[in-house]
């Protein structure tokens, strides 16, 4: 079982990364659209399935987690964080954090959820 992710997500995508590796890659996770035409255009369309199968994609990529930290610049982290509470009763309390945070890289993200998690292991003594 991985110890520590963070996820990153907003409305368009989901970034899980799996803090405790030696490598920081994230997997990326986008949402499915339906289009819907208009006579000749196309429309992007936010269909009520596309938000459920995107949180059921996340929870997948977080399954064999410990602990999580969930990120994000807007309401699409609480979002999730009420599907899990609703759905997923075994990852519910495994989200140990809900920050806001804007649009970070990939290295500043590292350096927030290797912070956040130290010093939390560090409340618990569980680190020196």
């Amino acid at each position: 079982m991985i110890k520590h992710a963070a996820v990153w997500m907003d409305h368009d995508e989901a970034k899980v990364f799996h803090v405790d590796s030696a490598e920081f890659d994230p997997s990326k996770i986008q949402p499915h659209h339906h289009v819907k035409r208009r006579s000749t255009v196309a429309v992007d369309h936010a269909h009520p399935a596309d938000a459920l199968h995107f949180f059921q994609a996340i929870e997948k990529a977080l399954a064999d987690v410990e602990e999580i930290l969930i990120v994000g610049p807007g309401s699409a982290k609480l979002e999730l964080i009420k599907h899990v509470q609703q759905h997923n009763h075994a990852l519910a309390p495994r989200i140990v954090g809900v920050e806001t945070v804007d649009h970070p890289t990939d290295g500043q993200l590292r350096a927030f959820a290797h912070k956040y998690f130290h010093a939390k292991d560090r409340l618990r003594g569980t680190v020196p």
